[in-house]
């Protein structure tokens, strides 16, 4: 066998999996990690050494990136996954992309022409898509278990006000402080897309109520939901976001023309349930069973994080660099990554114009990309050009003191969790 790939990962905190995974792979190995907290970047070293290796770390994005590697995990912050992206392909580096994949439409139009330009390799590191039962739903979809899809349900609901101040730092311009309620869409509708390979074309975007005690830690916006129309004619609906039940909730329904699949509130210990229909309508069978990992289960059994999940996006990255037909059928190419980040970006719009449908543009055609290439519409204030800012909420944005930003860092300093 060949020399490993070099791989090197900007975001240490979210990018510990993928190090993990890089620390133990037989095909590519850590070279070099960048993060501008230092006592993690001595974390990543000892544990780099542990494994007989000798890692690269950088504070600094500049120099990290002239760092002799063959590839970039992007791990940084979920809004900034695209302008880094295109910096990486164009210093030569095949990416691996956290989610999102990008803020505006103006970015996605750039990141698609990046990877065309470069011919690199861009995957797409939606682990949702990955798990146990979603990955075997993804398989199973493909050898046409359940027919064709007809409608579809993804559900991530995550309360995380319990655990705001751990993942912004009392930052008032941290991005999750600036987010809308339909822009982390692709842990609901991801998968979902995945499994059908199909192109959403419209959306419709909904708001539900902010919570109130959002306001106290330093964000104001509700749950959001998509109803997406795929190129077939199919519905999914999508809904994420903070609503209250603990633990949180994780499922996905996919009903095809023969059939139909459901994670049941998807826990890693608790079975699949699948109803093929026979040759007489409506007279089939029931199949309940906890899925095993089929594709290199050896490797991925050795990684627990996010059920599982962390491991495979990164395995058929790594396949995908090397040619080798799992990666090219199993990662997530750059153009199904827009699409699925399209879905929420075009729902708030939807949200914002009184729910009506709106137009999903297919960026895969050239032509379609010009009315869009200088689309910079969003919440981001450093991002958004003359009159393309958006507000962060449907229901009247509030002004947040900068005291409640005081108090969350606080609590945040003092290992408290949000109150």
């Amino acid at each position: 066998m060949g020399a490993k790939l070099k791989i090197g990962v900007f975001g240490g905190y979210r990018g510990q999996t993928m190090i993990d995974v890089l620390l133990d792979h037989p095909d590519a190995e850590l070279a070099a990690v960048c993060d501008k907290y230092t006592p993690l970047l001595s974390q990543v070293r000892e544990k780099a050494e542990k494994h007989g290796l000798n890692v690269a770390c950088y504070e600094s994005f500049d120099e990290f990136i002239k760092h002799d590697m063959d590839a970039v995990v992007l791990a940084n912050y979920a809004t900034e996954h695209a302008v880094y992206a295109v910096k990486c392909l164009y210093a030569g580096k095949h990416v691996l992309s956290e989610v999102l994949p990008c803020e505006t439409v103006a970015q996605a139009v750039e990141l698609i022409e990046a990877v065309e330009k470069t011919g690199l390799v861009y995957a797409y590191a939606e682990n949702y898509c990955y798990m146990l039962h979603t990955f075997e739903m993804w398989q199973r979809y493909k050898k046409g278990d359940i027919g064709t899809v007809t409608y579809g349900e993804g559900e991530y609901i995550h309360d995380c006000a319990g655990i705001w101040p751990q993942i912004t730092y009392g930052e008032r311009d941290h991005w999750r402080n600036n987010l809308y309620c339909n822009y982390y869409c692709t842990h609901s509708v991801g998968p979902l897309l995945a499994m059908t390979g199909l192109r959403p074309v419209t959306v419709t975007g909904f708001e539900c109520p902010p919570p109130e005690e959002m306001k106290r830690l330093g964000a104001y916006f509700g749950a959001g939901i998509e109803m997406v129309k795929l190129e077939n004619g199919a519905v999914l609906k999508s809904i994420h976001g903070h609503l209250k039940r603990e633990p949180g909730s994780i499922n996905y329904e996919l009903y095809g023309t023969k059939g139909m699949m459901e994670t049941g509130r998807q826990e890693v210990n608790k079975p699949l349930y699948v109803y093929r229909e026979s040759d007489k309508l409506c007279v089939g069978e029931w199949e309940d069973y906890v899925p095993e990992l089929k594709i290199e289960g050896g490797l991925a059994k050795n990684f627990a994080g996010h059920g599982g999940s962390d491991f495979y996006p990164t395995h058929f990255f790594i396949q995908k660099i090397l040619g080798r037909p799992e990666g090219n059928e199993w990662s997530i190419d750059v153009y199904s990554a827009v699409s699925m980040g399209l879905c929420g970006i075009f729902a708030y719009r939807s949200v914002l114009d009184g729910g009506k449908p709106i137009q999903i543009p297919d960026l895969r055609d050239p032509a379609v990309r010009e009315a869009y290439r200088h689309d910079n519409k969003c919440t981001n204030k450093k991002v958004a050009k003359d009159g393309e800012l958006l507000p962060k909420t449907s229901y009247g944005e509030v002004d947040i003191p900068d005291e409640v930003y005081e108090h969350v860092r606080q609590l945040w300093i003092d290992g408290k969790p949000g109150e």
